[in-house]
């Protein structure tokens, strides 16, 4: 039960940095606006650089019958199938008022945070300690940091009122619990989280290079293209110190 409460604490933690964005509610309009240039290129670099340097290698070496990059086109394909359905269903009438990978990002990020409640539950249980289990919740928190960040950015620039991205960032990222509580109650678990890291990946793949990239490509002028590939650089080379600095 001690381990229970543990995990329970860690994961609730992780999830209330969904709340970072709350920084920049007192924003003025103008200000968010220009902010938001650089937060979706931030998003896209952490969304790379999560799927590339995080998410991927930790099933590279698995065992699956399947080479996880099969899974990885299968979430690539799916999130395709599901903009599309989205699209259909909302805007089949006319101008869409919030863009579609705003429920992508939702649902992809969603996954990732599932994903990284079984982890902190695995490290508690697989230790024996609190040590392992501690440490592994604060390299998710410091994972979490700049891609909530991002999260918020995106889920504003696509049509979202700052509060209700906080609302829908925050209940993406209460599927920590649940995962969490699955690893918890269920020994077997390693099989779906085999599967479940590289659908994720190609989620986080698909949202960064076919809706994010675009959207950035439809302003031109020098200084905004500048401040776009300066930020997607950062959000790369932040997932990459950290993926150093915690020991891979």
């Amino acid at each position: 039960m001690s381990e229970l409460i543990a995990i329970l604490a860690s994961v609730t933690t992780v999830s209330l940095i969904a709340f970072i964005g709350i920084v920049f509610i007192g924003l003025k309009e103008k200000l968010l606006k220009r902010i938001l240039v650089a937060l979706v290129g931030f998003a896209s670099g952490t969304l790379l650089g999560g799927a590339f340097l995080h998410l991927l290698p930790e099933v590279a070496e698995s065992s699956m019958t399947l080479t996880p990059f099969f899974y990885v086109i299968i979430g690539i394909v799916l999130f395709f199938a599901l903009e599309k359905f989205l699209y259909w269903r909302h805007c089949h009438e006319g101008e869409c008022p919030v863009h579609m990978f705003v429920y992508l990002n939702i649902f992809g990020d969603g996954i990732h945070n599932f994903i990284d409640g079984m982890i902190i539950a695995a490290a508690y249980l697989s230790s024996g300690s609190f040590e392992l289990g501690f440490a592994v919740t604060l390299a998710v928190i410091f994972h979490e940091i700049p891609q909530e960040i991002g999260d918020f950015g995106v889920l504003i620039y696509g049509g979202f009122s700052k509060k209700r991205a906080l609302g829908y960032n925050f209940l993406s990222a209460i599927t920590a619990i649940l995962g969490a509580l699955v690893t918890y109650y269920l020994a077997n678990i390693e099989n779906i989280s085999a599967l479940l890291v590289p659908f994720a990946a190609g989620g986080f793949i698909y949202i960064a290079a076919a809706d994010l990239m675009p959207e950035m490509h439809k302003k031109h002028q020098g200084g905004t293209s500048l401040i776009q590939l300066i930020t997607i650089v950062l959000g790369i080379a932040l997932m990459a110190y950290l993926k150093i600095a915690l020991g891979g």
